[in-house]
């Protein structure tokens, strides 16, 4: 059997196995293991060995662990209610403005958190009642807190963008760095969108009546400093970090710190909120670790196969594709994909055989910018597929944690004109690399 047809079995087992209900490191693993046994016999054990010495010396994974930790703590301990207090009553004169809020709600919560799960339920939880008890459109809102929360795999610190480093062996820095401005430009775009829509109808988005927003000045600023508590948690996360001050394990460990001392401050950082942050801590940095691992795995085996080369050799020579044809091609297969799996599904499932071939595209970028790029626009892919129906990730978590009153076809109805944003704002990361490229070139290359 050649080499070709090993790997289309190896991927096509894989997914049968996903289809079952397996869970994913199970299932990529166990393919991985099986198919390194039978083409190299007992000598194949030694893959998934070193995979597992390779993941356990890779020094920035330990930021995995205080970032979801620090994201935890600031969720469990009601930070997240005073920051939208405070957007309820400065954005409240605004039409629209409690969903121009939720959008910066949910950045903010992004950069705690790094995982969108967080920001969907924030905003399912905090915001989405607020926001219908007081007159607001449902499909407009529930498009904004599914839009809003998809920031959360590419706004630093990304969880998803550590796990894309570990798997394409680039640097972690770099990657947050390049995740800020199309991030933020993605934000603005949302809140664009809102302003104009509420414009134009304003009965989508209602202005709060005087009674709830009349309130004296020094309570407004006692609630503007409350909310901007993450961000002081967050400067004082990043900023040494950007600056060179500490490498990024100990800025994780500084964010970490600094959110438990802010709970604590403030008196809600109880044993059973902390029981609770270190359950799910270690809950999801074992999920995620078994992941990876799996995904070494299977890498590992693709590597000893060459069936990248002999993908590579597929597209360019036997087909004649253009090395953007290719790279529009493989961000749609994110799209089909995103339809049933999650962004780390898609991730490990593909990344051995994408990353390498995207590093040797003639994409007219340098060999150290062509990954970071490509980890920008795979989040911001992957962002979309967990948008797009028939079973988008982020549909069926809304529809979990959404009212009644709020149907499933109210659901997708919703997310139409947030994915045509999203779409637009890879087009012009796409056409113009340099919007993801230019903060981590500028920083490193001081």
């Amino acid at each position: 059997m050649s080499y070709e047809m090993i790997a289309i079995l190896m991927f096509s087992s894989m997914m049968l196995m996903l289809l079952t209900g397996q869970r994913v490191f199970g299932a990529i693993g166990g393919i991985a293991a099986l198919a390194a046994l039978f083409l190299w016999g007992g000598g194949g054990q030694d893959i998934p060995f070193s995979a597992a010495m390779k993941l356990m010396k890779w020094y920035p994974l330990l930021t995995l662990p205080m970032f979801i930790f620090m994201g935890y703590v600031l969720s469990e301990s009601r930070i997240a209610d005073d920051l939208y207090k405070m957007f309820h009553v400065w954005m409240g004169p605004v039409s629209g403005g409690l969903a121009i809020g939720t959008i910066f709600l949910m950045v903010l919560v992004s950069a705690m958190n790094g995982l969108s799960v967080a920001g969907m339920a924030i905003g399912a939880t905090i915001a989405l009642p607020e926001l219908l008890r007081r007159g607001y459109d449902k499909r407009m809102v529930t498009g904004v807190i599914q839009a809003g929360s998809s920031l959360g795999i590419l706004v630093p610190p990304s969880v998803v963008l550590v796990l894309y480093a570990m798997i394409a062996r680039a640097p972690v820095g770099q990657l947050w760095l390049a995740g800020v401005i199309p991030g933020l430009m993605m934000a603005a775009m949302f809140v664009v969108y809102i302003a104009v829509r509420c414009k134009l109808q304003p009965n989508l988005g209602p202005v709060l009546p005087p009674e709830e927003r009349d309130i004296s000045k020094g309570e407004k600023y006692k609630l503007l400093l409350a909310g901007l508590l993450p961000l002081v948690i967050f400067a004082a996360m990043m900023v040494p970090f950007v600056n060179g001050w500490t490498s990024l394990v100990e800025s994780s460990a500084i964010g970490a710190l600094t959110a438990f001392m802010a709970a604590v401050l403030k008196r809600r950082m109880t044993w059973t909120v902390f029981q609770t942050c270190m359950r799910n801590t270690l809950g999801i940095s074992c999920m995620f670790m078994w992941i990876i691992l799996a995904a070494l795995g299977f890498g590992a085996v693709f590597d000893g196969l060459g069936a990248v080369k002999a993908i590579e050799n597929l597209f360019t020579n036997q087909l004649g594709l253009s090395p953007w044809t290719i790279l529009i091609l493989m961000q749609l297969s994110f799209l089909v994909m995103g339809t049933f799996l999650d962004d780390t599904a898609m991730l490990v499932i593909v990344a051995p055989l994408y990353v390498p071939l995207v590093a040797r595209l003639d994409l007219g970028l340098a060999p150290g910018d062509v990954l970071i790029w490509y980890g920008v626009l795979y989040t911001i892919t992957t962002q979309i597929a967990y948008m797009t129906p028939p079973f988008g990730y982020n549909l069926f978590l809304m529809r979990a944690m959404a009212p009644k009153e709020i149907t499933m076809r109210d659901i997708y109805g919703s997310i139409t004109p947030f994915v045509l944003v999203m779409m637009l704002a890879l087009a012009l990361v796409m056409a113009f690399p340099q919007i993801a490229l230019w903060l981590p070139d500028t920083v490193y290359g001081k």
